[in-house]
Formats: structure tokens, sequence, C-alpha cells
């Protein structure tokens, strides 16, 4: 699904009520709704009774109606909801007014705040609700922040620590988090820190990729009744949100006749003495995947320990250095030579260590395989000053799968560089190196030589644990192997939307923090199913 600007959400919603007689009111009843049943569905996961205080903060503006809408549907779950309207009820217009009017015909609590004095006033009770609802603005701030709005965001976000605190337990933004661009550019103000965010129909470029992108917390994106094809019709920009849409002509179910010849070969070059666990996490997440046979090559004093974790591995041992490592010889030698036969896709990196010969292996391995390859962690390593001999190898197809420091090394630039604009950096880097471009980190990018990009949005702290990009390696070489490599930036999105949705799975049922790598490449197969799910519910 493609990314809108501001503009291009405005031109969607007109079309919707000009061409499909769709009107406004109920795009906005229909907003409310998205928003109250988001929330309620997340709640749900860790409360097993409703929402207590909610503060709902509306502004006179369209945001502001679809909070009104919010407050009504959340007065028939929590115990006690109001409304605080951040301007004079007579200025409302339109379908903003009618909602309000609902809301006040219904007894519904409603304190007006115009001023600082006033707000100051309605603080400590707001500062002592449960959950805290923000319409305020929506995605139409154009400028410079400031007034009495700028006081009430820096005091939410005070109160909150930024989202990071228990109390308020729960922080929603309506659409989009106030203070917050659409289009991508740095806020001029402060941004509310919220820990869910729902939007609508499509995700905003701000959403994904801006600067504050991770003030949205959860970004969940939810239909009002714009058809999909009005957001491919008016988006111009060339960023896709990797939504289950993404994969839904993907051949996701087996054929009932399939056998492990169906789903291809992994070879995974992986680990040494001290980091075996490396190429334990990339193997089990290349089975959980479902790649049809997996083998890892390692250092031969390490193969024991691989092979003893994982009944359905094959190993093979290669030459080792004095410290463990692959040896420079190892990329000669007869059996590397012989593991390299029948293999569909050859992943490189996990655990195998800096040592100066293993990097001359690695640099060797890459110019020389002709097959698909996922090239991570120290596989990176191996290429400093800018990486140029990542484009001089035989391969028609790499993926590489680094993190901002990885990227600022192959560069030869900063982590602040890179993360100035992600996009642009994994699309350049791509184009460089004729290769797929894996850009990790919060709403990870995933961008081809020829210019098409994509970002995720699953995942989150859950991830931030040693191992996880093992998982990713293991869990992107299996899908090659399944899906092949004609459609590879599809599939490689697929991975790493897999990757972070199983680790939101279990964030579900286990406080993030700690959630193992390992964990995360069982629930992989859980994933899919919901993946599968969500697809087949769509129609």
């Amino acid at each position: 699904m493609k990314a809108l600007t501001a503009a291009e959400m405005r031109e969607v919603d007109r079309l919707t009520t000009e061409r499909f007689g769709v009107p406004g009111q109920l795009l906005m009843e229909a907003a409310g709704r998205s928003v109250a049943e988001g929330f309620l569905e997340k709640y749900a996961l860790q409360n097993a009774d409703p929402p207590e205080r909610v503060a709902v903060m509306c502004g006179k503006g369209n945001n502001g109606g679809d909070g009104f809408v919010v407050a009504r549907l959340l007065k028939e779950e929590a115990a006690e909801v109001s409304v605080y309207l951040f301007a004079k009820p007579e200025d409302l217009r339109g379908d903003a007014l009618k909602n309000f009017e609902r809301w006040r015909d219904l007894g519904g609590t409603l304190l007006t705040i115009q001023s600082e004095n006033d707000w100051e006033k309605c603080w400590p009770k707001v500062a002592t609700a449960e959950v805290i609802i923000d319409a305020l603005l929506g995605t139409g701030v154009r400028g410079t922040l400031e007034g009495l709005l700028v006081r009430v965001i820096e005091d939410v976000n005070r109160l909150s620590g930024n989202a990071t605190r228990p109390r308020p337990g729960w922080i929603v933004a309506v659409d989009t988090p106030s203070g917050l661009p659409s289009d991508g550019e740095d806020a001029r103000g402060p941004v509310l820190r919220a820990h869910l965010t729902v939007t609508f129909t499509a995700p905003k470029i701000g959403q994904l990729v801006s600067r504050h992108a991770a003030h949205c917390g959860c970004l969940l994106v939810k239909g009002i009744g714009s058809p999909l094809a009005l957001v491919e019709e008016v988006g111009k920009s060339d960023v896709r949100w990797a939504g289950a849409d993404e994969f839904a002509g993907m051949p996701l179910i087996r054929a009932a006749d399939a056998h492990k010849g169906s789903y291809g070969h992994l070879l995974l070059v992986a680990g040494s003495v001290g980091k075996t666990g490396a190429a334990v996490l990339g193997g089990q997440a290349a089975l959980r995947a479902g790649a049809g046979l997996v083998t890892i090559a390692t250092p031969g004093p390490a193969l024991p320990v691989i092979a003893s974790v994982q009944p359905e591995y094959m190993t093979e041992p290669l030459p080792t250095t004095p410290a463990g490592t692959l040896a420079k010889s190892a990329g000669s030698s007869a059996s590397f030579r012989e593991s390299l036969k029948g293999k569909s896709v050859v992943a490189v990196g996990p655990g195998l260590g800096q040592d100066p010969e293993t990097q001359e292996f690695i640099r060797s391995v890459v110019s020389e395989i002709e097959a698909p390859m996922v090239v991570d962690a120290d596989g990176l390593n191996a290429f400093p000053d800018g990486g140029g001999a990542l484009a001089k190898r035989k391969s028609a197809h790499l993926v590489i799968t680094p993190h901002p420091g990885e990227m600022a090394r192959l560069l030869g630039s900063s982590i602040a560089e890179v993360q100035k604009d992600r996009v642009k950096t994994a699309v350049d880097a791509a184009r460089r190196w004729n290769a797929h471009v894996v850009l990790k980190g919060f709403h990870t990018v995933i961008a081809s030589p020829d210019g098409r990009v994509l970002v995720n949005t699953t995942g989150g702290p859950a991830l931030a644990k040693g191992g996880s990009g093992d998982v990713l390696t293991g869990l992107l070489g299996a899908l090659i192997c399944q899906f092949g490599a004609q459609d590879l930036v599809r599939v490689v999105a697929l991975g790493v939307y897999l990757h972070g949705y199983a680790a939101d799975l279990l964030s579900e049922s286990a406080e993030a923090s700690g959630v193992l790598a390992g964990e995360v490449a069982h629930a992989i197969p859980y994933a899919r199913r919901k993946l599968l799910e969500e697809l087949q519910q769509r129609g």
C-alpha cells in the first residue's frame, strides 16, 4: 500500500464521497469506531477489566470530530469518559459539530479549554486518567506549533515520560500524534508521544520515515470505507507500507503434494568458537520459516555444539583458524565446494567473527557464489572502504541486512547521516551495490536496485535483543528458497514483516523486554498463520 501525504489523504476522502457516495459523516463515524475498537482490542490483551478513567482531548476540526465519536463509543465500555474541547463549541462546523451535539445530547462530560488557565484547572484530572486520547490536530498540521497546544503536548509527554512510564497506561493518537507533520518533514515544535496510533485508510509518510515517526508508538492502519484502488491512484510517493496486503498475491499456502525438495535447500555459513548461538538461531529460523533443508557450514570445533541443538540440521565442518573462526583456505576446501552443490540460497555472516583470515574467506565467497545470497553481521564487516566489493560478484541476487552502524561503516559515513534520511540511504546503497538493502531499525526500510521501497512497521522493542539479526538472516534465506528471487523485494519484505510480527505476537502475552531471539524464531510459523488468516478474512 502506498503511503500518502496529508493532501493526498484529503483527496482520497473527497473522491470516496464524490465517486462512491460515502458521506463525510459516515467516514467520521467509521474513523472513530476504528480507533475505539483498535484501542479496546489492544487493551484487552493486557487487561481483564474495561478501562477506568478516559480523557479525550478534542480540537475544533475533523480530528476533534473523530474524537467525539471515540468518546461516545468508549462511554459504553469505560467507567468514566470526559471530553476536553480546545475550542468554543460555536467554532465547530460540519461533521465535527454533529458529533459534538451527539456527545452533548448523551449527557457526556464536556469541559472547554481556551486558555492556559483553563488547562491548569483541568490538568489534575487529565493527569490521573488511565487513558488519554489525542484528537487535537490530526494530519493537517502545518507550520510552527505554538501557544496553548505546545503546553498541552509538553505536559502530557512529561507526565508519561515520553510514553515510558506505567501511567497513563495508554496514550492513543487519533489518525496521527498531534504535532507530527504528515509529509515527512521535521516537526516545528513538540510532538505528542503515543503508545498507539490508529490512522485511517493508509499510513502517512511522516508516520513511516520521519525523524519523529517513533512518536506514533504502535501504528495501526484501519480502513474506513475508501477503496484501496483510490490510494494507489492518488498516491505519488515511491514509499510503500509493508502491510498484509502486499503479500496477498503470494503462494503462502502449501500444495497438498509438496515435499522438502519443493522448498529449497539453504546453506548457512555461520558460527565460530564462542559464537555458536548465532548459527543455531539462524538455522532454527530457517527451519521455522519453511526451508525444505538447512545445512550449516561452520568451523570444525564449533560443529558439535551446533549439531547437538537441532536434529534437523545438516552440518559441514570447515578449516579453522587458531582463534576458532573460518580459515581463508575454507573457501577453496573440498568440503565447502561440495556443500555448495544443489543449494538454492547461501546466507553468510552470523557469528563468523572478524578475524582477518575469516574476512578474506567471506569476501571470496561473496564474489564467487552464483546462487542468491543473504549477507549480514560479520559478513558485512568484511567489506570496508565503501563496500564497493559487494557489487563485484557473480550472484545476480544479493540481500544485505545492515543495522545503522553497519551501514555507516559500509558507506564510510556516520550513524547520524544514515538516520537523517533512511529511505534515501537505503535506495542509494541498493543502486550503488545492485543489491536489495534491508536497513534495520525502527520501521525497517527495504529498498531494491530499481528504486522500489517498502517500510515495515511490525516488531519493536521485543527485537532489541542479541540474536534477532541472526534470526532474520535465516528467515530471509528460507523465504527466498521457497518463493525464489523473481520478486525479491516482496519476498524480503515478507521476511521482515514475519520477523517483527512474531515478536509482536510474543509481546501480547509477555513483556517485550524479556522476549528472546530464539523465541522469535519459534514463533515464525504462528506469525505466518496469523497473516494467512488476516488475508483470508479480507476476502
